[in-house]
Formats: C-alpha cells, structure tokens, sequence
C-alpha cells in the first residue's frame, strides 16, 4: 500500500512539473520561438513547429523573423508531403511578407507542391488542370524567372498526363458506344507536339491494377453489359 502511495505520488509531481513548464512557455522572445521552431522541424516534429510559429506569430507580429519563418514552414511540410499545409504558409507568406522577388519563389513553390500531390494523375483531373493554369500564370507573370525551366518541365509532363487520362476517357467512351463522347475528349487539348505512339503512360502497380485496370481494360469488364446505356448525354445533346 505504501509503495502504491508513493508512486501515485511521484507521477502527480511530474504531471504538475510538466503542467508548470508548459504554463512558463509563452511571452518569450521572437528569436527563442525562432530557435524552438527550427529545432522542431530538424527532429520532424511538424506538430511542435507548428505551435511554435504560432507563437512567434501571436507575441511578435511585426517580428523580422516572421518572414522567414513562414518559409521554413511551407517548405518543411511540402518535404512531409503535406501540400495543403505547405500552400496554407505560401498563401500566408504572399499575403504579408513577400516582395516582388520573394512571391516569384513563393509561387513557384506553389506550383511544386500542387505537382507533388498528384502521384496518380488519373484521379484528379481538377488539380491537373489548375497546376496547368498556375504554370502558364507564372510564365506570363516571371518571363525571365530563373524557375522557368523546372515549371517547364512540370508542365510539360502534366500536359502529357492530361492527354494520356483523356485518350482513356475517349476509350471509355469507344467501350461504352459513345464516339461523340470519344471525339470530344480525344479532341480536348491535344498533345501535337509528340506523335500518340511516343507518349509512354506510367505504370501502374500491380495492387492498384487489380482494381483500376491499365486505362483500356479492368478484371472487371465482363461484368459490364455490352448494351448502350438508356441516357446517353452527349446523343441527347444532339436531339
């Protein structure tokens, strides 16, 4: 009983120990929440870091510091692939602290991470379409950018990403008896500088295929009915 005694004892000292020393953790200076957060981030703790900007952000707004540190922060999360978080502190940044050249960076980093979180293209058609839009923004905003080869680059492979999902929509649409649906997809901003025969589709694994199939075909195809289905959008569009 008495040892029992004791050991409840000694875990409320550390709980009350611990409570007291995260009660000291606040009205402290920009420079201390600035070494806390850059320590965070070098162990991996972006949950800690977080708390730490934030802090640095609540006692010292106009802090100097505050710039970089927004920085720090969307990059740290786009190298943990957390891309909304990422774009939340470029958006930040944009908004208070970047100048002409600072945003340049920032909304190439933008750009970065919306292509980052599409490892599988074919499941978001939305976001090829507005990294695209961003690209072409970015060309036209920093013609002379020192990033303009690797937004290229992005571009250029998010172009061939849309062409590939839109040649297996249209082939969707061959399956299903609907060759005006497949003439408007295959006609939907082609791809003329690479012959269709050049453009290699990625692979895909094989514990996705089982499900997904390769674009053209699944497991799953005999189970679908060879009739034309009873609505059919683009013949109604006709009539």
């Amino acid at each position: 009983m008495m040892i029992r005694i004791v050991i409840m004892a000694a875990m409320t000292v550390l709980f009350l120990t611990g409570c007291a020393k995260e009660v000291d953790e606040y009205n402290k200076p920009a420079d201390y929440w600035y070494a806390k957060m850059i320590t965070a981030v070098s162990d991996g703790n972006l949950e800690k870091a977080d708390g730490y900007f934030s802090s640095l952000q609540s006692e010292h707004v106009a802090s100097p510091l505050l710039s970089e540190a927004t920085l720090i922060m969307a990059q740290a999360h786009m190298a943990y692939e957390e891309y909304l978080l990422s774009e939340h502190f470029l958006d930040e940044y944009n908004r208070r602290y970047a100048t002409y050249a600072g945003k340049e960076y920032s909304e190439f980093l933008k750009i970065k991470a919306k292509f980052l979180a599409l490892p599988n293209p074919g499941r978001d058609q939305g976001l090829i379409d507005e990294t695209l839009k961003g690209a072409i923004s970015f060309k036209a905003n920093y013609p002379n950018s020192i990033y303009t080869p690797l937004v290229m680059t992005m571009e250029t492979q998010l172009e061939l990403a849309k062409s590939t999902l839109n040649e297996q929509i249209a082939g969707l649409y061959d399956r299903l008896g609907k060759p005006k649906g497949a003439v408007v997809y295959r006609g939907s901003a082609p791809v003329t500088w690479i012959a269709a025969s050049e453009i290699q589709a990625a692979q895909v694994p094989w514990y996705r295929s089982i499900f997904e199939g390769d674009g053209t075909s699944s497991w799953y195809a005999f189970m679908i009915p060879k009739t034309r289905s009873v609505v059919s959008m683009d013949d109604n569009a006709t009539n």
